[in-house]
This record gives structure tokens, sequence and C-alpha cells, in this order.
């Protein structure tokens, strides 16, 4: 319940404090690229219970059709400004809205697309069981995930195989920790790797 009520009140405030940033943000991708403002991708929350996450459009216009991952910071399908607001995680901050709708909490595990759900194990899944966040441990270790990506010979097969296991290992842990003081102390951290 505190959990709750933490996400809807600074949910709230942040839009309120952020709306003319928000704004801002909005004008210039539609003025700078072809396609909403907005993008709107399907993701896994709890119980299984599909959603849509929202965040700021940073790729071209159907540039997610050849793939859900984006490797390296120099991924072709990315704006200029989609760059830039990637970089600062700034395409993120939509997600105040599906924290205030209740799909989503300021911490937790980062929810994934239900085509690589469908590759988690039953240990796996009990991150399933609570709702997911803007931010987790995996969300902190692997800020950089898409240079991790670049490395590889195969991003998909790689990331299926060592990133999302090791994610879902640091997902599992924050659920046995789960409390106030650990969410306080995630979103301090996060806000600390963002600078």
């Amino acid at each position: 319940m505190a959990k709750r009520l933490f996400d809807i009140v600074f949910s709230l405030l942040g839009i309120v404090i952020l709306s003319p940033f928000l704004f801002i943000i909005t004008f210039i991708t539609l003025f700078t690229s072809a396609g909403g403002a907005f993008y709107k991708q399907i993701r896994v929350g709890k119980n299984g219970k599909e959603f849509q996450l929202f965040k700021f459009r940073t790729m071209r216009k159907g540039a997610d059709k050849s793939g859900a991952l984006t490797v390296g910071m120099k991924d072709s399908r990315i704006t200029a400004l989609g760059f830039y607001l990637r970089k600062y995680k700034l395409d993120e901050l939509p997600q105040l809205f599906n924290i205030l709708w209740g799909n989503m909490s300021f911490v937790g595990p980062r929810p994934e697309v239900p085509k690589y759900v469908a590759f988690y194990d039953n240990e796996q899944r009990k991150v399933l069981k609570v709702k997911p966040g803007l931010t987790d441990y995996a969300s902190i270790v692997y800020s950089e995930e898409n240079k991790l990506l670049a490395t590889a010979e195969n991003p998909e097969e790689f990331y299926i195989n060592k990133v999302m296991p090791a994610k879902l290992k640091l997902n599992l842990r924050y659920i046995n920790e789960m409390n106030m003081v650990t969410d306080i102390k995630v979103i301090l951290k996060t806000i600390g790797k963002v600078f």
C-alpha cells in the first residue's frame, strides 16, 4: 500500500514539475523526424498481463520492425535527438504515466517484451509476480547494455543466453530484498548513474 501511494504521489508530482520539459521534448521530436512523439510497445507486466509501455520515440518510423534490440549508441535507426534522449534516459520519462495508471512502479524488474518472456524458465517467471518498474538493480548494472551488445557477434543470441539471465538474477534478488528503503536506494543509485 505504501509503495503504491509513493508511486501515485511522486509520478503525479514528476508529471506536473516536468510538464514544460515533456512538452518541449514532444515538440522537438515531432518537428525533427517523421512519426509521432511517443513510442508504444507491448510489455509483460505483473502476473503475465500485457500492457502498453510509453517512451519518447527515439527511432525512425517503423525502425522497430527490423528488431527489438538496439545495438550500440550509433544504431542507424536512432534519430539525432533520440541519441541524446537515450544517453540521458529521458526517453523513459513518459513511463511516469504508466506508473500513475498502475501498470508500473518506480522500482521493480524492467518489463520485457513477450518475445523474450517466452524464454523464461519457471524460476525466472517469478519476476512476473511483482509490478514491473522504471528502474531496478539490472538497470543500474546494465546501464550501457547497447554498448555491450555491440561487442557480440550475434547480439540477440548474446542477449537471450547471457544478458537476460543475468538481469533476471538481479531482478530475483530485488524481489527478495524488496521494501521502501531498498526502493529509495535503487532510485538514488539510478539518478547517480544517469548523471
